[in-house]
């Protein structure tokens, strides 16, 4: 894989989880019965930087739960060597309530399909709502977000690489290509 571009720095990432943080305090008209559910991995880390600053806007705290949606995929194979399937668990309940699903990069929509299925294992909520850091379109499935950091179209031969802590050791986005072989 070859770098292509540099999508965001740190500065920029920041910037768009501030504005997202807004929107979602905005749409809701508060944050009185607003979570946010992150989608593991880098879901999480966006979550909880999104509901850190919506506590700075509103001077609320909003619950912050994740998701390890491997359970609900439906594009596992059944002999593949998968991690641990674990089933969905929040320190919440979401019955009722608008849950915000935080990932970082919206594709095809078969995470985000997983996700909305994991959330109704728990309860029934009011609503759902989708925060997306990065739109990169190609979707297989009729998903749209409702907040977006920056919508980049791309070719299928491209990758949307997010890093952040504490996952990464650096907090940036960047386009990367897949290069062809010469082996053919």
């Amino acid at each position: 894989m070859q770098v292509k571009a540099e999508i965001m720095d740190e500065a920029a990432l920041q910037r768009a989880l501030m504005r997202m943080a807004h929107q979602i305090t905005e749409k809701n008209k508060g944050v009185a019965d607003v979570c946010m559910v992150g989608i593991e991995r880098r879901g999480r880390p966006l979550a909880e930087q999104i509901a850190r600053n919506i506590q700075q806007i509103e001077g609320v705290a909003v619950p912050c739960g994740h998701l390890d949606i491997h359970y609900y995929r439906d594009d596992l194979e059944p002999d593949a060597d998968a991690p641990v399937l674990k089933k969905a668990d929040l320190p919440f309940a979401v019955q009722d309530k608008i849950v915000v699903l935080v990932d970082d990069v919206l594709y095809t929509g078969r995470t985000v399909r997983a996700a909305i299925e994991a959330v109704f294992s728990l309860g029934r909520p009011r609503q759902i709502q989708l925060a997306i850091l990065i739109d990169r379109g190609h979707r297989e499935l009729p998903i749209r977000a409702d907040y977006v950091g920056k919508n980049i179209p791309t070719a299928h031969n491209e990758l949307v690489s997010v890093m952040i802590p504490p996952i990464d050791d650096q907090t940036k986005v960047t386009l990367l290509e897949k290069g062809l072989d010469p082996q053919g």
